[in-house]
């Protein structure tokens, strides 16, 4: 008796469906060797399994037979796909040619040559835009100037608090060297001399006397109870009056 018609569909016996998996993968392969030979056929056989494992055959190369599988099934018509192709290229590099050259005509009128083909409306249109860049270029150079001085005055309080800071640690080492002084002053002897020399440092300087040179000129006031002799007196004003 034949065998009878195995039903097409999964095996849910595990073990059962491994078996029939390495049977018929390697009846598949044969076959596939049997056909490359037999007919000259160029045959590649690609087979991964539950598990993700690859077996493959070929019968010349498994690259060379995908790259002219690709070839086959992509480009069917290799010269009307060619010649779309350039056609198509060819309209965007005019479409790119006419803006390249309307954008260089623009730059020219916006810097005023080849004036003369506008018309009165073209000519508004270019003033309305030089009018805007215009307005543009102003604002962004006062937003600018604005905040150079916003860094001036940052810069400017931060050198004040500098200042400050300086003139009170001055302060404090000037008062820490006049306490140190070895005088036996007191507080308020120290605060007495630091006024008096700040009022002649303020003060202009007074023009020196020229010293006077007096020998043998003594003046003597005689008066009711003096007890100096009256002779004593006319011999003073004698000597005096001979010395001069």
């Amino acid at each position: 008796m034949g065998r009878g018609r195995v039903e097409l569909k999964r095996i849910e016996n595990k073990i059962n469906r491994q078996v029939t998996f390495s049977k018929r993968r390697n009846g598949l392969l044969k076959k596939a060797y049997e056909l490359s030979v037999l007919c000259d056929a160029e045959v590649s056989l690609i087979i991964f399994s539950s598990r993700g494992k690859l077996y493959e055959f070929s019968s010349t190369s498994m690259t060379t037979t995908l790259e002219r599988y690709q070839r086959c099934c992509y480009n069917p018509h290799d010269n009307s796909a060619d010649q779309n192709e350039a056609q198509s290229w060819y309209q965007e590099v005019e479409k790119l040619k006419a803006k390249y050259e309307s954008l260089q005509r623009t730059q020219r009128h916006l810097l005023g040559e080849d004036l003369g083909p506008l018309s009165m409306k073209e000519l508004q249109n270019l003033e309305k835009q030089l009018e805007g860049a215009l307005s543009q270029a102003r604002q962004r150079k006062t937003q600018i100037m604005m905040e150079q001085m916003e860094e001036l005055r940052r810069k400017e309080r931060q050198l004040g608090d500098m200042n400050k800071q300086l003139k009170i640690k001055y302060g404090a080492e000037r008062q820490t060297s006049l306490r140190t002084l070895p005088f036996p002053w007191n507080a308020g002897t120290l605060a007495g001399t630091n006024n008096y020399l700040v009022q002649q440092a303020s003060q202009p300087m007074d023009m020196e006397q020229e010293p006077v040179l007096e020998i043998g000129y003594h003046h003597y006031n005689l008066g009711e109870g003096s007890s100096v002799p009256r002779s004593m007196g006319v011999e003073s004003n004698f000597i005096q009056g001979w010395t001069l």
